[in-house]
């Protein structure tokens, strides 16, 4: 990422607001005489000097995402952002923005929505059952951005994706590639697949459901990576 991009919030928030902005003077007509004009984050930004994770800084990222595509910040958005860089330090190649709108574990159902920075992966995992639920079998739709999906199947060649050094040495364990672009569904086969997913250009916000998400049940191809 271009490190000279972002160096302040102020920064970070001047081009999110493009799309609000247009909205604001005029209506959806107005809209179309705006161009975006990229969303881009420094690494940096999300550390301070001893190298500590700033929640708060990430979530000023994604609230940046979510003004950018025009997505709605409702108001309690920030307090229910669920983030981590899973302690790798490289937030911007590696890490997660979740909100979960409902998890009912006594009839097995829940969504949530993700947000992924451009070129952010979300690790490879897999999900078991645990002793409350049973294992996670789950799929995705994109409401904005690209999100490249990967899971099992025919590995693809020369994927999308640019996984990260820090997440084993480079490597993952599938790579069969489903590009997914705003309105487009994919999901996983088999409970316990393993998969993964890399945000676009303008990163991606995408839309979670499930029979049940636990916890307990995550398991991390990556075990270095801390999972909270």
């Amino acid at each position: 990422m271009d490190g000279n991009n972002i160096v302040d919030r102020r920064t970070l928030l001047k081009g999110a607001g493009l799309a609000a902005a247009a909205l604001t003077a005029g209506g959806c007509s107005q809209m179309s005489q705006h161009k975006k004009t990229g969303i881009n984050f420094d690494n940096a930004y999300f550390y301070d000097a001893e190298g500590n994770f700033k929640l708060e800084a990430a979530k000023d990222a994604y609230i940046a995402l979510m003004k950018y595509h025009g997505y709605p910040v409702f108001a309690d958005a920030r307090e229910k952002l669920w983030i981590s860089d899973y302690g790798a330090g490289q937030f911007t190649k590696i890490g997660l923005g979740a909100i979960m709108f409902v998890n009912n574990e006594l009839h097995r159902y829940m969504m949530l929505d993700i947000y992924l920075l451009p070129g952010q992966m979300l690790p490879e995992h897999y999900h078991l059952a645990t002793d409350k639920n049973p294992a996670k079998l789950e799929g995705w739709i994109v409401r904005h951005g690209v999100s490249y999906v990967y899971g099992a199947g025919t590995p693809t060649e020369n994927i999308k994706a640019v996984i990260p050094k820090r997440h084993m040495d480079g490597k993952v364990t599938v790579r069969h590639e489903v590009i997914l672009r705003p309105g487009q569904f994919t999901g996983l086969k088999n409970a316990e697949e393993r998969h993964w997913q890399f945000g676009g250009p303008e990163g991606a916000i995408i839309t979670e459901v499930a029979n049940v998400h636990d916890g307990d049940g995550v398991r991390h191809s990556d075990t270095s990576l801390v999972f909270t």
